[in-house]
């Protein structure tokens, strides 16, 4: 089933998200101090890509600068991205089918909103990072 979900998911929403944080990383990488900023947006487009069976833990080892740099990216890049999954989540919320995929995308805000400090896991051990 998570087959399914993920392969409709990359055809409705999952490339044009994972689109847009391309693009976000990209602009990072050209503005040299915030690579790690690039870095992680590039993670996140990873798992905007094929989110089904996979979650995110926080990080035990990130410390202020996670803090620091969240608050960053939510003023410059964050904010834009979650709008982006607001609006697709809403798009996707209004049919039957694109339901599941819409809360999907509900469920990828607070990761848009604060990516570093986090780790992408299988859904089958979301305990293993920490």
């Amino acid at each position: 089933m998570r087959f399914i979900l993920n392969i409709v998911w990359l055809v409705l929403c999952g490339l044009w998200m994972a689109l847009g944080y391309v693009v976000a990383a990209l602009i990072c990488f050209v503005l040299i101090v915030t690579i790690p900023f690039g870095i992680a947006s590039l993670r996140i487009a990873a798992y905007a890509l094929w989110p089904f069976g996979r979650t995110t833990v926080e990080r035990r080892d990130a410390g202020a600068g996670s803090l620091i740099g969240n608050v960053i990216w939510v003023i410059f890049a964050g904010w834009w991205l979650a709008l982006g999954h607001i609006v697709t989540g809403i798009a996707l919320c209004v049919t039957i089918i694109g339901i599941p995929l819409g809360i999907a995308n509900f469920k990828l805000i607070p990761v848009s909103l604060m990516p570093l400090g986090r780790e992408i896991v299988p859904s089958d051990r979301p305990f293993a990072a920490r």
